[in-house]
């Protein structure tokens, strides 16, 4: 070997030493949150550029996060030092795969979130991180139609409808508007807000006599609802149009509306019912694996992210709401600070009861989402007797949760298999 190709290799190898070095000094954040190129580079550049050790921020789909996690676990050893993901996907893991994270510092402001953290074991599996959710928005006009005694951030169903029948009353129109168009998200609303407030379940419940009580309580309300409804997908226009005053829906769909007359909305967390303030969190969590080549390091960048500063700077970039007590500063768009206080006193509240996204269903997920609004179109627009609906229903909805096996999730009681549907 000649003198030159020796020397190559040498300075190839320390090039490599080098830069392996490099790359143990950095530590592997591998996420399947904020994925679209604009995110995740303000997540490098606003977010984890403040870390005091260098971050290697990578997002990817839950496939291809899933498979590499799974091969580090299953070797025993691995580079993955933090993990990014959402709530479903951390309960999909076995037990004792993640380490316990009790003993850091900062922690979720909601309990219902730290609860739903640990995953039914005794120690934190992954800490609470962001948030988005649905919320209640209206027009101020509506405000002075209040019922006597009721206040606007802890409201029950049943003085929703009261509002809504006041509003009908003195505007002699229906104004309370709800996303039950081709496009809307109202599956969202049975799923995770009302079957919660009022059967504290969603499958296990869902042709219980609790439940039966929750079509009828929505039934009253669809009775001050704008018959356009059924249109009606992205709730913004309504209120923007004022064929609605009052509304329910995504955060991201009634930005708008805020940001264009921020003056003339006011944003609310969703209604409570007997079983407490049904909502749903779509609830992404940090963790660290067992496999993580550096805990210390990834702790502290856990105890970073949850500092308020970083989590406003997650905001920013992200759109996904602090889980920690935070002053949401001025700068914001009016939408974001709208939104962000409503979902703050929402899953804040002594009565929070998530109703969380379906999880293990797979390609099922359609299916799952159709069962709920078949339902709704049966009984409250063509009348149906609710009991035989429910029944109908019942066992479409056992055939999905049978052939995914798929277990219970909040607020359903934890299954061994299938969630049943009782």
């Amino acid at each position: 070997m000649s003198l030159h190709f020796k020397l190559a290799g040498a300075v190839s190898g320390i090039a490599l030493a080098l830069s392996a070095g490099v790359a143990q000094a950095e530590i592997l954040f591998w996420s399947t949150q904020a994925k679209p190129v604009e995110e995740a580079q303000a997540m490098r550049e606003q977010v984890l550029a403040g870390f005091e050790d260098a971050v290697d921020y990578q997002p990817n789909d839950a496939g291809p996060w899933l498979t590499r996690l799974s091969a580090e676990i299953q070797s025993g050893t691995g580079t993955i030092g933090l993990l990014g993901a959402l709530h479903g996907d951390f309960s999909a893991m076995d037990p004792g795969t993640l380490v316990d994270l009790g003993d850091t510092g900062t922690m979720s402001a909601s309990d219902t979130f730290n609860s739903l953290a640990k995953l039914g074991t005794d120690s934190m599996q992954y800490m609470p991180w962001m948030q988005a959710s649905y919320i209640m928005a209206a027009n101020r006009e509506a405000l002075q139609y209040l019922p006597e005694g009721a206040d606007i951030d802890a409201l029950t169903y049943d003085q929703l409808i009261a509002w809504t029948a006041n509003v009908h009353a003195a505007e002699g129109e229906p104004k309370f508007g709800f996303p039950a168009g081709p496009k809307g998200l109202k599956h969202r609303f049975f799923q995770g807000y009302l079957y919660p407030s009022y059967t504290d379940g969603v499958v296990r419940t869902f042709a219980s006599d609790k439940a039966v009580t929750a079509w009828e309580k929505f039934k009253e309300l669809w009775a001050h609802t704008n018959p356009g409804s059924t249109n009606f997908s992205f709730m913004q226009e309504q209120l923007l149009s004022g064929d609605a005053w009052i509304v329910f829906d995504h955060t991201s769909r009634l930005a708008n509306a805020f940001n264009e007359r921020p003056d003339d909305f006011v944003a609310f967390p969703a209604p409570a019912g007997p079983e407490g303030r049904g909502f749903m969190p779509v609830l992404a969590g940090i963790a660290i694996p067992e496999t993580a080549p550096d805990k210390d390091t990834a702790k502290a960048l856990i105890d970073y992210l949850m500092q308020p500063e970083t989590q406003i700077a997650t905001l920013k970039a992200t759109n996904f709401f602090p889980v920690v007590d935070v002053d949401l500063p001025d700068d914001l768009p009016p939408s974001v600070k709208a939104a962000g206080d409503a979902v703050a006193k929402m899953s804040g509240s002594a009565d929070a009861n998530p109703g969380l996204l379906p999880a293990g269903l797979g390609d099922k997920g359609g299916d799952f989402n159709r069962v709920f609004v078949d339902s709704f179109e049966r009984i409250v627009l063509a009348g149906q007797p609710i009991e035989a609906v429910l029944q109908d229903q019942k066992g479409r909805l056992e055939a999905i949760m049978n052939e995914t096996g798929a277990p219970c999730w909040a607020p359903d009681a934890p299954s061994d298999g299938a969630c049943p549907v009782e």
